[in-house]
Formats: structure tokens, sequence, C-alpha cells
């Protein structure tokens, strides 16, 4: 594992798959993320104007470096519907070396590749 300070996850709700991935595709074309994973059904419970509200949200996990969140937040605060996004940022202390290099290369003018595809493991 490789040390860090540099690379975010940021946790952002939609209200739906479609936002969602409008969302995510815009983040990724800007290059402000090298990662968007949708999680969707997440049922949120949460105050808003005095009220306890409930909705069925998607969860977006974004991965960046600390150089993108202030324009990644500009998108997100730009293109979401909500009045208030939920736009959370939290570090990582470490990650694979290899996986590290490859979101950094993702978010700068690089190619953005892989290093290696994803399989499944052999039964």
């Amino acid at each position: 594992m490789q040390r860090t300070s540099q690379h975010r996850v940021v946790l952002v709700t939609a209200p739906d798959l479609e936002t969602a991935r409008s969302l995510a595709r815009s983040a990724l074309t800007e290059r402000l993320v090298a990662c968007g994973n949708l999680i969707p059904q997440l049922e949120s419970h949460y105050w808003w104007q005095g009220k306890i509200e409930s909705s069925s949200e998607v969860l977006i996990v974004f991965k960046t470096t600390s150089s993108r969140l202030a324009a990644l937040e500009r998108l997100i605060v730009d293109e979401h519907p909500y009045d208030t996004p939920e736009l959370v940022v939290l570090g990582l202390q470490s990650g694979n070396a290899k996986y590290l290099q490859w979101l950094a290369d993702s978010v700068s003018s690089g190619a953005g590749r892989k290093a290696k595809s994803r399989s499944r493991p052999a039964k």
C-alpha cells in the first residue's frame, strides 16, 4: 500500500439514476474525476425545511485528487437539481500504488487508461 495525501473520495447523492449518470459523465468528460460509482436505491432520511423527510436516491462515489476538488464542486453545484446538493469529501490514507497512479493520471491531461483490465478470477 502506498500512503497518500492528495487522493480523495467524494460522495454526492442524486434524485435518480438519470441525474447521477449525467453528473458522472460531466465530471468524467471534464477530467475532474477518474471514476464515478453509482449506487442506486439508497434510502435517505434527513431534515429539510424544518421537517424529517425521506426519499430514494442514488449515491455517486467519485474518485479524484485534491487539485480537482474546487472544479468538481462548481460542476456539481451548477448541474445538480437540488438547491443544496450533498457533496462530502473524504481523504484517503493509502491505497494500491498502481490504482492511485491511474487515478492521478486520469484526472490529468493524460490518457487515463487503467494499468490492467478488470476480470473475474477463475473458479
